[in-house]
């Protein structure tokens, strides 16, 4: 072997090493430069080390005619290497940003294939960790965008891997050069339209030839930065663990988290706690929007105050504040009767219903408040629910989509709330199962 193979082999499997247990090692094989060179290397050593099955995948975008060539183009090496390949397919959503749109796109298709115990590995190098600590730095990122790529994060059930981060565009270049390897050159590349070619052909040229080590040293502070973001979210874990707090509605299924615990901390620690929570669930607000968020905590408390982000809303109610989307943030549709109480109800986005104990004559059915309405208490007489839902500290999201249980026009029960969800005397109980909550990102 020649000693570039050797160095560049070496290097790699130490990257990997911690993942050496996993089921498959799946490539992200777009036929360019950079994978090519990584399936190269991860085929050959296969002959002589012991690794996990190794697999292809190629996302097959369709933005351009040259694009049509590439799927056979990645079959026709995956084949000659021993590798087998999987081609997906994906749209591409036209919006104001069409680079943004092609990566949603392709780590989407990387999401489903990406399986429990797998680990897709990406061929980003030093260069393009660089060209993202400056895009973003441009864009006025924070420390999170600015700690650039990490080198491995979950991904669906498993995680993605970047193993070549250290390694410059030169080194794969001479790499390919010595063995030969033939890629695909994408024609948007020279495409100074986009802002990633822009500053990878208009800007670096001229930095570099100022500062030969420009590169080197952009990539060591996005590794700094991913440092201090580790900080960051150490920090976030230890007041968020204060702020989950137990609530006497834990049973929604609803993440809430109470609201004067965060109020305490300083305003920059409640963006970095929030961020953090937020993360898993939406795209984060850009600097502007986090007034949403000021206005939420500090409104009067009486008030309803909702802050709504790209992938759901967050409420307050109860002393706390609650994250709602999907489902949550639509109205049910009218129920009706209910012909057989005593098998589950399943209501039209809103969950299921059932008795405990033996079910009440009927003919029963099921509604939702729409304001007025009036329920009989042993030993209270007549009261309005929204008096009896206040008492119980009903959140004002949940009020609507309670499901009411009458019986002609008499309102029998509100499902889960003790001491309105049922009858003593008659031995039964209504039960409520929520929806889950469709976080819509993972």
């Amino acid at each position: 072997m020649s000693q570039p193979k050797i160095d560049l082999a070496a290097r790699l499997l130490v990257e990997l090493a911690p993942w050496r247990n996993a089921k498959t090692w799946r490539i992200a094989f777009s036929g360019g430069l950079d994978s090519t060179v990584l399936l190269h290397l991860l085929a050959h050593l296969a002959k002589t080390e012991s690794l996990p099955t190794l697999t292809a995948i190629h996302v097959h975008h369709g933005l351009q005619a040259a694009a049509e060539a590439w799927p056979e183009h990645c079959q026709l090496v995956c084949d000659g290497w021993g590798v087998p390949l999987q081609v997906v397919h994906v749209y591409v959503h036209p919006g104001a940003s069409l680079e943004r749109a092609a990566r949603d796109a392709r780590y989407g298709a990387f999401l489903e294939a990406t399986q429990a115990s797998e680990v897709l590995l990406t061929a980003q190098h030093r260069d393009d960790q660089a060209e993202t600590l400056l895009f973003r730095l441009l864009r006025g990122a924070g420390v999170r965008g600015l700690s650039a790529m990490p080198r491995q994060r979950p991904l669906g059930k498993g995680h993605l891997l970047r193993p070549l981060l250290d390694v410059t565009r030169a080194e794969l270049e001479a790499y390919a050069a010595e063995h030969l390897l033939n890629w695909i050159e994408d024609p948007s590349n020279q495409d100074r339209q986009f802002s990633r070619n822009y500053l990878r052909h208009q800007v670096f040229p001229v930095m570099t030839e100022r500062w030969p080590q420009a590169l080197a040293s952009m990539a060591r502070s996005a590794a700094h930065l991913g440092e201090a973001q580790g900080l960051l979210d150490e920090l976030a874990q230890i007041d968020l663990t204060h702020a989950r707090t137990a609530s006497e509605f834990d049973w929604l299924g609803v993440r809430s988290l109470q609201l004067s615990t965060l109020a305490m901390l300083s305003a920059a620690r409640q963006r970095n706690a929030l961020s953090h929570w937020l993360a898993a669930l939406t795209r984060l607000p850009d600097s502007d929007h986090w007034s949403g968020w000021e206005d939420l905590r500090d409104a009067a408390d009486d008030a309803h105050p909702i802050w709504r982000l790209a992938e759901g809303e967050m409420h307050r109610a109860g002393g706390r504040i609650w994250w709602l989307s999907g489902g949550w943030l639509r109205t049910p549709p009218a129920v009706g009767a209910w012909a057989e109480p005593s098998t589950a109800l399943a209501l039209p986005d809103n969950g299921v219903l059932t008795f405990s104990g033996q079910s009440p004559d009927g003919p029963l059915h099921i509604r939702y408040r729409e304001g007025g309405e009036v329920m009989n208490l042993p030993a209270r007489g007549r009261r309005d629910l929204k008096r009896l839902l206040n008492e119980r500290g009903v959140p004002g999201f949940v009020r609507g989509r309670l499901p009411l249980l009458y019986r002609g026009e008499h309102l029998l029960a509100v499902a889960n709330l003790q001491g309105l969800n049922g009858s003593a005397q008659g031995g039964w109980n209504l039960h409520w199962q929520p929806p889950d909550e469709d976080q819509g990102l993972s």
